[in-house]
């Protein structure tokens, strides 16, 4: 499949045949006779019909003037209309809310149409349309509201069709059309794998019904629906297949965080233990504590603590643990405290605090001697990712199933790691025979630019590259690479802030910069820890400014 070059007045029309095609070939058995009818009927069309119905399906809304689309390639709209009015594929007649019909006239055209309901036809827009819904009226169609108007107002009436279809293709509905042409000038460049028959994500028509589901209560969330009404339509939506269900916890944990800021203690405690979050569990503690529920809170963090998920469980339940101790009249439980890293004190020129305590930093340690690089998580995603690009990008099953997909769809799955084992193995292994440098290097050259859920190509250049292969040992970044796979979504976020070479000397150390008032992040302290404990260089800088002489 290819992005066809925007220099083509039609290539929007040749990108969406292109998914057409894609999707006829790949999920036929997906598609129902309506949709099959429109895969097929739509070449069949004339070009300027064919290219009309693509540009509104890739605009805003569901209706719009005849005048408003107007396109050179296209020529004249009304002609170009017919065919598409003859398949019932757009209505010239479909009944208008007032809002709508607000939406699509200007304001004269409303005062001059509504003349003789209006009592101040001057006053603005807005003020019309309140004079016009308080009479109440029904929808209807243009003729219907105002007799003789100029030109029809055009419905499209594939909008739910065509949203199938784009989820079909892109397993989602926030990636839409324009993928192709930021492909074609080459914003976005992406990793070609092989797909196989396996790799979709949605296997059953049921699949597809339930995705669309989904994100309906999602939007539904948004526009301010009670949580209660979302939540017994989620309850209804249930499945086997992995992708909807991680889709599903995803929802639910999020309609049991808008319970909390609702303060609906009950309807939280309902909703997290129906959800497979990672944090659900922790949240449910939460509520149980906010709620002064003591004893179920004890109970509930105590059976968690026996198998805690992760590091983030670990974590909170240190300081939920003593807390709730104290609350149930239990002796008083010192939180065990974990060895500081070393102290960086810098005291620098309040001018300086234009650049951010960051770069401010970086200038005044770079001067000490020793190249500073600020890197935050980029600098050691961007080698694993190099490093183990074959494995992240490997055609397992499910995994892939369109072209423009910048991670495989199981990324943050418990099991990504063990579905390429193998893989991963041997990346792994380069690192204890001294391969991996000669693999970083070839993936930083061959796969520039390509989207990665791990490369920072705006940030890893190849003197950053060069000097972090000379001086961090392969056994530290294996270290930082097994965390990383342990839980990638949570384990790439909270590392140092900058970074900084002896390349004489073959060493580094990493930095994590504060501020007056700044105080370290749970994740940052859990790096920091893991640090520690596996004798990787690092310390916290505490960053002053000073007051200027009187």
């Amino acid at each position: 499949m290819i992005a066809y070059s925007v220099d083509d007045p039609f290539y929007y029309l040749h990108n969406f045949q292109q998914v057409l095609d894609w999707i006829a070939l790949r999920y036929a058995d997906l598609l129902d006779a309506n949709e099959q009818a429109f895969i097929r009927q739509f070449p069949e069309q004339p070009r300027s019909s064919q290219a009309l119905l693509v540009r509104m399906v890739m605009r805003k809304g569901e209706q719009f003037r005849p005048s408003k689309l107007e396109y050179a390639e296209i020529g004249p709209t009304l002609q170009a209309l017919g065919p598409l009015l003859a398949l019932g594929w757009v209505s010239d007649c479909q009944p208008l809310t007032l809002e709508q019909l607000f939406q699509l006239l200007r304001k004269e055209e409303i005062a001059e149409g509504f003349a003789g309901h209006l009592a101040r036809p001057k006053a603005a827009k807005g003020e019309l349309y309140t004079q016009l819904q308080a009479l109440d009226l029904t929808p209807r169609c243009l003729h219907d509201w105002l007799p003789g108007f100029a030109e029809p107002i055009i419905t499209l009436q594939l909008q739910a069709l065509c949203d199938r279809l784009r989820l079909l293709f892109f397993g989602n509905l926030y990636q839409d059309w324009s993928e192709f042409v930021l492909a074609d000038l080459g914003l976005l460049r992406y990793e070609q794998v092989a797909f196989s028959d396996e790799s979709r994500a949605l296997r059953h028509r049921r699949d597809v019904d339930a995705a669309l589901a989904l994100h309906r209560c999602a939007e539904l969330l948004e526009q301010g629906l009670a949580v209660s009404d979302v939540l017994d339509q989620v309850q209804l939506l249930n499945s086997d297949n992995p992708w909807l269900l991680r889709r599903r916890s995803r929802l639910l944990y999020q309609l049991g965080q808008h319970s909390e800021r609702l303060g609906d203690w009950d309807l939280a405690l309902q909703i997290y233990p129906q959800s497979q979050h990672p944090q659900a569990r922790i949240r449910r503690v939460r509520v149980f504590e906010r709620s002064e529920q003591w004893a179920q809170a004890y109970a509930l963090a105590t059976q968690v603590a026996e198998q805690p998920a992760g590091p983030i469980e670990v974590q909170a339940l240190a300081r939920i643990l003593p807390r709730l101790q104290r609350k149930l009249g239990g002796p008083p439980q010192r939180r065990k405290a974990n060895a500081p890293p070393p102290l960086i004190e810098l005291q620098l020129p309040r001018e300086q605090a234009v650049f951010g305590v960051e770069q401010a930093a970086l200038m005044q340690l770079e001067q000490a001697g020793g190249p500073v690089h600020y890197v935050e998580n980029t600098l050691f995603n961007s080698l694993f990712g190099l490093l183990c690009w074959e494995a992240i990008f490997a055609p397992v099953p499910g995994a892939f199933f369109h072209p423009f997909q910048s991670a495989p769809q199981d990324l943050h799955d418990p099991e990504f790691r063990a579905r390429r084992a193998s893989l991963f193995s041997d990346c792994f292994a380069q690192l204890d025979d001294g391969r991996y440098r000669q693999t970083i290097r070839q993936h930083f050259s061959s796969k520039q630019g390509l989207q990665s859920p791990f490369v920072f190509w705006q940030v890893l250049n190849q003197d950053l590259l060069d000097q972090a292969l000379a001086c961090v040992p392969a056994q530290h970044l294996k270290c930082c690479f097994e965390r990383l796979l342990e839980d990638i979504q949570t384990n790439r976020a909270g590392m140092p802030d900058l970074i900084q070479f002896w390349p004489e000397q073959q060493r580094y150390r990493m930095i994590e910069v504060k501020g007056p008032g700044d105080r370290l992040q749970d994740n940052q302290l859990r790096w920091i820890d893991f640090c520690n404990q596996h004798g990787l260089p690092i310390e916290v800088c505490h960053v002053r400014w000073s007051e200027p002489a009187p």
